[in-house]
């Protein structure tokens, strides 16, 4: 509905890979301690990248959104504006080594890009050491909700933030 600007695909893609992207949200299916992300091989499928690397690559900064578990399992709650998990996914997303990687980590840091990645539960962002936890939501406990469903210890920053409880209200 009014439309101030038409293009077909092709030229879109050349606008994303000349640099026009400030930020990109995209999903993620695996995170390793290194910031790589899996997007493209989930067990045993392989589902393919598509535009996924021209948007990641090209942009200042990306903001991965997942859930931290799986979600055919994974049930959560809130209460008092907090956030607390009732059932817990069953398969883990953040972990030691990535099926495939579809993003690299090392490449980011290198060029000096913002990366974060944001779950339900709390927020990690990319560091030259790897991930850093950031921030955590109300209600959840740092090492249940978090450190049991890793593969892997993750930095913890000295001033951890609590994400804001209006995030936690219905």
């Amino acid at each position: 509905l009014n439309p101030m600007y038409i293009t077909d695909m092709p030229t879109m893609f050349d606008f994303y890979d000349g640099g026009i992207l400030d930020c990109v949200c995209v999903g993620a299916a695996q995170i390793d301690p290194r910031g790589n992300v899996n997007v493209s091989k989930i067990g045993s499928r392989v589902v393919g990248v598509g535009g996924f690397v021209n948007l990641t690559m090209a942009s200042r900064k990306v903001v991965f959104l997942t859930t931290f578990t799986e979600t055919k399992q994974l049930s959560v709650s809130y209460d008092d504006r907090k956030l607390k998990i009732t059932s817990e996914g069953k398969i883990k997303k953040f972990i030691n080594n990535i099926d495939q990687i579809s993003f690299s980590g090392k490449i980011a840091i290198e060029e000096q890009r913002e990366i974060l990645y944001v779950t339900e539960r709390c927020v990690f962002r990319l560091t030259p050491e790897g991930l850093l936890l950031s921030e955590i939501a109300p209600g959840i406990d740092l090492q249940r909700d978090i450190f049991d469903q890793m593969e892997f210890r993750p930095a913890v920053a000295e001033n951890i933030k609590e994400m804001s409880s209006d995030y936690f209200r219905i």
